[in-house]
């Protein structure tokens, strides 16, 4: 069988590949209930400006005005399936390593986690270049605290709440930013992160580190906040069929719904640095 390793003796023991679990949860809020439903409808009422008192006449206050409701439909559209055949002999035959449960796990940190990661984080940044909230600039060891900064000052102009946001960036822009002689002096905290390899929490935002694959191509950082956004996994089926009709071994197969929303008066949370999305 070709690209089947069967031989006569092999270690039973998988060289199982590197993996990372699912980072974009820290992003994510789970308000919003999407069980036997497609579509979730979310409402926001708008404010009226503030006017002077006029002291005569019969509108002292000023014109009232009716107040309208906008609706944002959520609405899941990401509908993602997988199979694979494990076969009996094969599995004999590889002293039992290709064990369809370990496959299957396999399958969901390896396949799946990453997909759901990749999808939010560019959701993310999609909405961060539609507000605005984005820059270009290029990052070096020399200013890379400043532009995380920037990224701090544009969100709390925006009324962002100041604990809770995280900052997803590349190994890349980490390396920089523990390179950069502001953040040195940043203080005793950070200090003492860098002797300990990572990064952690700076200027009250959780820094976490994301493999450059899961962001978009270009992507120094993004910064959010939870309540920006919801990713529902409405649906995750997950089966193995043993010995099913026509197949001598295992049959698995998978299925999960899912899809990521930011919520229209919850936009200015989301800021991306990087180079423009294509």
């Amino acid at each position: 069988m070709a690209g089947m390793n069967l031989a006569s003796k092999y270690a039973s023991k998988v060289d199982e590949r590197f993996y990372r679990e699912s980072q974009a949860a820290l992003a994510l809020n789970n308000d919003y209930q999407f069980s036997g439903v497609k579509t979730v409808n979310v409402y926001s009422v708008p404010t009226v400006p503030m006017r002077d008192y006029t002291r005569s006449g019969v509108s002292r206050y000023g014109v009232p005005e009716d107040l309208k409701n906008s609706v944002q439909e959520l609405t899941v559209t990401k509908d993602r399936a997988f199979t694979f055949i494990i076969d009996k002999g094969d599995k004999t035959q590889s002293m039992m390593v290709m064990d369809a449960g370990k496959a299957l796990a396999r399958q969901l940190r390896e396949v799946v986690v990453p997909e759901y990661d990749t999808y939010v984080f560019r959701t993310l940044a999609e909405t961060a270049q539609k507000t605005g909230n984005t820059s270009a600039a290029a990052a070096t060891k020399a200013n890379a605290y400043e532009l995380f900064l920037k990224g701090q000052e544009v969100l709390g102009d925006k009324n962002v709440p100041d604990t809770g946001r995280v900052c997803f960036c590349s190994y890349k822009f980490a390396n920089l930013l523990k390179q950069d002689a502001s953040f040195m002096r940043y203080g005793d905290a950070a200090q003492q992160m860098l002797s300990k390899g990572v990064v952690g929490e700076v200027d009250g935002c959780r820094i976490v580190k994301v493999p450059a694959s899961r962001l978009p191509a270009g992507c120094a950082f993004l910064l959010t906040h939870p309540i920006a956004a919801t990713a529902p996994k409405q649906l995750e089926e997950y089966k193995i069929h043993d010995n099913p009709p026509g197949i001598s071994g295992w049959l698995v197969e998978g299925r999960i719904l899912y899809d990521c929303f930011v919520l229209d008066e919850k936009a200015d949370a989301v800021y991306y640095h990087g180079t423009a999305l294509s």
